[in-house]
């Protein structure tokens, strides 16, 4: 769950291609780049919660770019929120372009291409954090229209991620599994909540709430009632003043049903619960209910078709 990777004993003509090597099996493959390769100084420690990963990274200068065929070739679907502690950074993606100094952030996405470079003023030292598109909870569309944009880390809600994340990594060789499970959702959380301000700070300049807004709205709606079993898309379009028809053209742009959508959260939750050792007495059925599933069979299916594994094989393997 935790590990250091550094280039200790390494010759120095070996030390460049290590790191890059290092870099493609725990975050993506990258073509990097630096002016001093012979001279060239790396080191990560990172800690593996499950569905997100944090790594402290302290380098020389360089520049990265994942291409197209790179993306082609090996694509984990992920998002990574960087943090900036010393030195100056930058990252292109999407046509737009970032500037980072130190308790800044910057979203991107690693199923698009983009270039990152850290500025070789000083030994640049920032976090990574890393975690599945469809943990953020957010549409697409408006994940898309954040990614490298200068994010504040240091005050509001950033400060308050900023803060988890050094702590996390800190606190990391002490943390049992379990733990970890609990915070990979607090942390997706708190990045969820940075980049959902920072859309509720764009919608402001507009006079009319815009579709991502509401679908936003909408969306938290959804978390706040999961545990309700009359939770349906005619409760939540009422809840908001619209026709069930316009609540399905909302979620249509996000490739999914409304209902479809509930069901996922649901899932997550349950999968969550599961994984918990203080909760391996529960049954599964009251695990089920208390995420809204009224039928067993009908969840348990839905777990399986998810997740690969029946609720109760899910847990015994989480749980060994």
């Amino acid at each position: 769950m935790y590990s250091v990777i550094n280039m200790d004993g390494l010759a120095p003509a070996d030390r460049f291609s290590f790191w890059w090597e290092a870099v493609a099996r725990s975050v993506v493959p990258v073509h990097a780049s630096s002016e001093d390769v012979l001279g060239f100084w790396a080191e990560m420690t990172a800690v593996d919660l499950g569905t997100v990963q944090i790594s402290r990274v302290r380098c020389m200068s360089f520049e990265a770019r994942r291409t197209p065929r790179l993306i082609r070739r090996a694509d984990p679907g992920l998002l990574q929120l960087s943090l900036t502690l010393r030195g100056r950074a930058g990252l292109e993606q999407h046509d737009r372009q970032a500037w980072l100094a130190p308790t800044d952030m910057v979203l991107y996405d690693t199923s698009a291409p983009f270039k990152a470079r850290a500025l070789p003023d000083v030994t640049a030292d920032g976090i990574v954090v890393q975690f599945p598109h469809d943990t953020l909870r957010l549409p697409a569309g408006a994940v898309r229209s954040l990614t490298a944009r200068r994010l504040s880390g240091h005050s509001g809600v950033g400060a308050l991620l900023a803060t988890a994340l050094r702590q996390t990594l800190l606190q990391a060789p002490a943390l049992t599994r379990a733990d970890a499970g609990r915070l990979s959702r607090i942390v997706v959380d708190l990045a969820a909540a940075v980049l959902a301000h920072e859309l509720e700070a764009d919608s402001a300049d507009t006079p009319t709430c815009s579709r991502q807004t509401m679908l936003l709205r909408v969306q938290d709606y959804v978390m706040r009632h999961l545990a309700d079993p009359s939770l349906s898309p005619a409760a939540v379009a009422a809840a908001h003043s619209m026709s069930v028809r316009s609540l399905h053209r909302l979620f249509e742009a996000e490739g999914d049903t409304v209902s479809a959508w509930i069901r996922k959260r649901r899932l997550e939750r349950c999968r969550c619960d599961l994984a918990d050792p203080m909760r391996e007495r529960e049954p599964v059925r009251a695990v089920a209910a208390r995420w809204g599933f009224t039928d067993p069979a009908g969840f348990s299916r839905a777990f399986r078709h998810a997740y690969g594994l029946s609720p109760q094989e899910y847990r015994r393997q989480r749980n060994e």
